[in-house]
């Protein structure tokens, strides 16, 4: 009869153990069907953001300026209006984001629009903190002052 001299301790069969879940997990993970991010599919912020208080428009919703006199002011925060639409209906969409924004210039809150395809119509406004100032920065030239002509006392410096 012969003896095996090697002896088998607990960090082998630790190890063992380690590498037949690794195999059994990466099995699992090849037939799992790739589904989308969740956070994506059913948040109404855009890309960036970090949402303070959502807004729906509704047909029972109160005003949009109660709404952002009841939400606490601060000068980092941005207010944005998304608006979905489906197939066809993307002027109706764009015109009530206008009107919705026209209503936040008048309780003195500016807003940026987004207007884009979704499974269902829906209007919303997000108070949120994305790190940028208000305004979009589309379109805006930095102030430069307007160079000044020489003078007389200029010679000679």
């Amino acid at each position: 009869m012969i003896l095996s001299t090697a002896r088998a301790g607990w960090q082998t069969t630790l190890a063992d153990l380690a590498l037949i879940l690794f195999m059994v997990t990466a099995a699992a993970m090849a037939e799992r069907p790739e589904t989308a991010d969740p956070v994506e599919v059913g948040s109404p912020v855009p890309a960036r953001g970090e949402p303070l208080a959502i807004y729906r428009a509704a047909p029972n919703a109160p005003p949009l300026a109660d709404w952002l006199a009841e939400q606490p002011r601060d000068a980092r925060q941005n207010l944005t209006i998304i608006a979905h639409y489906v197939a066809g209906g993307n002027a109706e969409a764009a015109a009530a984001a206008v009107a919705l924004a026209s209503e936040a210039g008048a309780a003195g809150h500016s807003a940026r629009i987004v207007v884009e395809p979704g499974p269902a119509s829906e209007l919303v406004a997000v108070l949120d903190f994305d790190g940028r100032a208000s305004g979009t920065g589309i379109a805006e030239t930095p102030v430069r002052t307007a160079p000044r002509a020489p003078q007389e006392s200029d010679i000679g410096r």
